[in-house]
């Protein structure tokens, strides 16, 4: 195993409690600001300390409150790279380079970290004179010259703007599979992670909630937190009938499954791209709605048309579409949609 952690750590009225493994994989951490991601990267670094637990990485135990361990980060071998990227200002691209490798730099490494980031012709450049992601590749390259055991980058696309952030995805993917380590890669966005990462550690208010390989995870998120981090727009409370029905409770809804329904269900989840709209011919003889159309909401390359199910106090529904037929929809008083179990994802607490 690459990376054992199992910590727990109180700040004021914030408790962190998490444990999972990360084999030589890309490993995503993905929630909410102020989850709990940026200390759990912490801790594993030697930055903050746990109050209990053990930290292990690839056998090596860096921090166990029961032994007395705690490493300083210097002894870790951890790569850590910050949300802001942490260069030293009054150094050139070459010296940030150096500043990691130790009190005897070989140039020839460092040089061939300036060819691997692209940043020959900056060699001397100041932070300061450096675009966004230059920066990010010059800490890249200070990071994995010191040639650590793990990579643990800390939202490293977050300070970029849209246009540059799809080209170093390309190029931070590229790096992390040449270097061949396990990485830790926190993120609130989740299509940076759906983009990046082999698997999703979903923390919610400082706990796990679900640890899912990536493509199960978007698929079928476990939990209503991990369903919402995941991009489910439409979830609402629900009761289970029996082991093939259940009632979402804010939509007025019957949903019938032939697989059985989990006995801890607390909410429906449906993506909004799977719901059908059903045409007045054509007759289906489960997981039928009418809904009111509400208003349309148009979006560059789609719509969204969010329906009300007429309820009193019902939770509205949303539908993403192509533009044109959203707009004819929008004109309709009310319209049928058809549920396909398939888009039903039955969530617990």
């Amino acid at each position: 195993m690459a990376l054992e952690v199992d910590i727990k750590k109180t700040v004021g009225k914030f408790t962190l409690d998490v444990k999972f493994e990360a084999e030589q994989e890309i490993f995503a951490l993905l929630g909410a600001s102020g989850c709990g991601k940026s200390m759990t990267l912490r801790c594993i670094a030697g930055i903050d300390t746990p109050d209990e637990g053990r930290i292990v990485l690839n056998g090596r135990t860096l921090y166990d409150s029961e032994q007395k361990i705690n490493l300083t980060p210097q002894k870790r071998n951890v790569g850590y790279m910050f949300q802001d990227y942490a260069l030293f200002p009054n150094m050139t691209v070459v010296k940030n380079i150096m500043a990691g490798m130790g009190k005897h730099p070989s140039m020839d490494v460092v040089q061939r970290y300036i060819e691997m980031f692209q940043l020959n012709g900056l060699e001397e450049h100041l932070p300061r004179q450096l675009s966004g992601g230059q920066k990010q590749r010059v800490a890249l390259a200070r990071m994995m010259a010191a040639e650590p055991e793990i990579l643990l980058l800390d939202e490293p696309l977050s300070a970029l703007d849209a246009y540059l952030k799809w080209q170093m995805e390309e190029e931070l993917l590229e790096v992390m599979k040449r270097v061949d380590k396990t990485v830790l890669f926190v993120s609130h966005s989740r299509d940076e992670v759906y983009h990046l990462c082999d698997t999703v550690c979903v923390l919610e208010k400082g706990h796990m909630e679900t640890i899912q390989g990536k493509r199960e995870f978007f698929a079928n998120p476990q939990t209503v937190a991990a369903a919402r981090i995941s991009g489910v727009r439409n979830i609402s409370a629900a009761k289970r009938l029996s082991d093939h029905e259940l009632y979402a409770e804010e939509w007025g809804i019957y949903f019938c499954c032939d697989r059985p329904i989990r006995e801890d269900l607390a909410f429906v989840g449906i993506r909004a791209h799977y719901i059908e709209i059903s045409g007045d011919d054509e007759i289906k003889e489960r997981n039928m709605a009418e809904m009111t159309v509400d208003h349309l909401f148009e979006q560059q390359f789609e719509s969204e048309l969010v329906l009300h199910p007429g309820l009193e106090n019902g939770k509205k529904m949303r539908l993403l579409m192509e533009k044109e037929r959203a707009e004819m929809l929008a004109k309709k008083k009310k319209i049928r949609i058809h549920f396909p179990e398939e888009a039903l994802l039955l969530l617990r607490e």
